[in-house]
Order: C-alpha cells, then structure tokens, then sequence
C-alpha cells in the first residue's frame, strides 16, 4: 500500500512539475500575461541598455522579435501564432490593422509622458485622434551620395539618379512603396497613384534606370554606402544618419519633386496578453530622456518635442534629419492601398527587379 501511495506521490510530482515547465515555457515565449512583455519590432531599432532598463525599473521581462517588414508583421499577428503586446507599424500597416480588427485601443489616461509629443505627430490621417498608435519614430526618404566620388554632382531631383555617369553606381532599398514611390514622384504623380497608366509608365522609366542600378538590397545598404562600394544610394533616413555617420564623405537630400514621410507607432495588437505592461512599456518610452537616448542610438528621428533638448546639438540641429514644416507640408504619407493595389506594387516591383537580370 505504502509503495502505491509513494507511486502516487510520484506521479503527482511529475505531473505537477511537466505543468510547471509547461508555464515557464510559455512565460519565455511571451504567453505569461503580468510578468512577461513580447515585443515585435524593425530590426536593430531600440536601445538595448533601454530594455534592459525598462525590465530592471518593472520585473518585466522583455522578449524582442523582429520583422524586416509591415507585411511580414501583419501575417504573423492576424495569423495569431504567438502574442504580441506591443508592435510597431508603420502609418499605412496601422490602417490597415485598423480595418482588420487587429488593434487593441490605447488607454491614453495610462500615459502621463505623451504630453512631450510634437502635435504635428499627433491626430494624422491614419490614426485620428491616436485611438490606437502612439508615435515611436518618423522620417523620410531621399537619396544618400557620397560627395568625394561623385565630384561636381548635386542631388536635387529624382532624375538625377538616371544620370549616366552613374552607372552600376546606385543602391537600392527593397521595398516595393518606395521605389515605384519615387519612380511616380519623379513623374510628378503622386507615390499614392492607382491609376493604371501611371503606373505603368513609372514602371517603365526605372527599367530605364537598370544599368545605374548595382544591386537592391536590405539592411547591408548601410554598410555598403559606408564603406564606398557604391555612391549612391535611395535609403530612409533614419540609414542615412547612420551611414553619415561612419562615413562623413556622404551626405542626404530629399528631392524637390516630393517624397515619402513616413511615421512608425506602437501599438498593442488584439492578442496581446500584458495590456497593463504594454502601456507601461509606451510611457517608458515617451519619458523625453529614454527617446533621446533611442534616437541618438538609432539615427532615426524622434516625435518628442521635449527629447530635442537631451540630444547633442549637431543632431537636433540637422535640418537634413529634422526637416522644417516647410519640406515636410510637401511630402507624402503611404496610404492603405488595399490588397489587391498593394499586391499590384509588389509584382511591378517584381518585374523592376527581374528586368534587371
């Protein structure tokens, strides 16, 4: 009897202790709820030491995902996988995540610090009112060069890039929104356009542009334009900073014809399982010393007005990264293009890189 009862006993154990691991498991996937916080965001776009921060000031832990872009993001919350408690989207993937359901509101009486954010971040098209994003960063694109190479050239206008002294010269970003963006900007039509003949005609002008192009690349942009292997590059800004930065031959301009501004908010998907935590995390970051810290490690710019104040005066002051109200009145948001539109930019986009081999 005693040893049924000791079996007993054991296999209460065992069975207390596969639970038990089952829940720690769990925990370090982000399933904890109080305890835990899953970030999934842009890769290399926080400060480490902020993390680590962040989890020391809470017992939060915090475990970090990352996407290389808002579709990839997308999929993976709507299909529901693993909980995510806070991402961070761009403007048109928050409208679009708007529409689908898959966005937690904000408690915005949880976030004492959004006080030190710029208005003119606030309340944009894509989200009145902020109901469900709250600034992280903001940018543009443009064309980065290098100035000692490219002797006695200057970057005023998307078609300087069909220069043909620049052959096998440029780089590009892989993204399908900004390059057939700048090919309609360089026509004049808006990066938004759907009609059909502006498409297809931008299409056209950057299959001109093929012999200029070297390559169409990720995030090893930067590292190439640093370290000279080509001289020309269309980048976002935030990779602008950076590459200036290791390399001060180079230098960023945005065209005149127009340009994307783009915005990055947090947000708090549908499924996510630490609300409380989340809105903790979005107050930390908005503490004005925090997003200086961020924007400084970065290189990308920050929405917190009161943050400029903590940042050395040679990046507050750089009007190529923290363009006046003037250039940025003249730039384009992304719109939500719909999915069959924006599966349409992607196969042109498909047909651009593939008219290249």
């Amino acid at each position: 009897m005693k040893s049924l009862v000791r079996m007993l006993l054991v296999v209460l154990a065992l069975a207390f202790a596969l639970m038990y691991g089952a829940s720690a498991l769990n925990s370090s996937q982000g399933y904890s709820g109080d305890n835990t916080l899953t970030i999934y965001n842009w890769g290399d776009y926080i400060d480490p030491d902020l993390v680590a921060a962040f989890e020391e000031e809470t017992g939060i832990k915090v475990i970090y995902q990352t996407f290389d872009s808002n579709e990839a993001m997308m999929t993976k919350i709507e299909q529901g996988g693993t909980t995510f408690d806070i991402s961070v989207p761009s403007e048109y993937a928050i409208s679009k995540m708007k529409e689908e359901d898959l966005l937690l509101p904000i408690d915005k009486a949880k976030l004492p610090n959004l006080k030190f954010i710029n208005p003119r971040f606030m309340n944009l098209s894509f989200d009145p009112d902020n109901a469900y994003s709250i600034p992280y960063f903001w940018g543009t694109v443009g064309i980065v060069y290098n100035t000692e190479l490219l002797k006695g050239m200057d970057f005023k206008s998307w078609d300087d890039l069909w220069d043909p002294g620049l052959r096998n010269q440029i780089l590009l970003v892989d993204g399908a929104r900004e390059v057939i963006g700048f090919g309609l900007n360089s026509l004049h039509y808006s990066l938004n356009d759907t009609n059909e003949d502006h498409l297809q005609e931008a299409k056209a002008k950057l299959e001109e542009l093929t012999p200029n192009v070297k390559a169409i690349v990720g995030d090893e942009i930067k590292l190439l334009l640093a370290n000279e292997e080509a001289a020309v590059g269309v980048v976002w800004s935030g990779d602008a900073s950076e590459i200036i930065g290791e390399n001060e031959k180079l230098t960023y301009v945005v065209p005149e014809e127009g340009s994307n501004l783009w915005f990055d908010n947090m947000v708090i998907p549908k499924t996510a399982r630490n609300i409380e935590g989340a809105h903790q995390f979005i107050n930390f970051m908005l503490d004005p010393e925090h997003a200086a810290q961020n924007a400084e490690y970065v290189g990308y710019s920050t929405p917190n007005e009161k943050a400029m104040a903590f940042l050395p005066e040679e990046i507050s002051s750089d009007e190529r990264f923290y363009p006046k109200p003037e250039l940025t009145a003249k730039l384009e948001v992304y719109k939500n293009l719909g999915k069959k539109m924006l599966s349409h930019y992607n196969e042109l986009f498909l047909e651009f890189k593939m008219h290249r081999k």
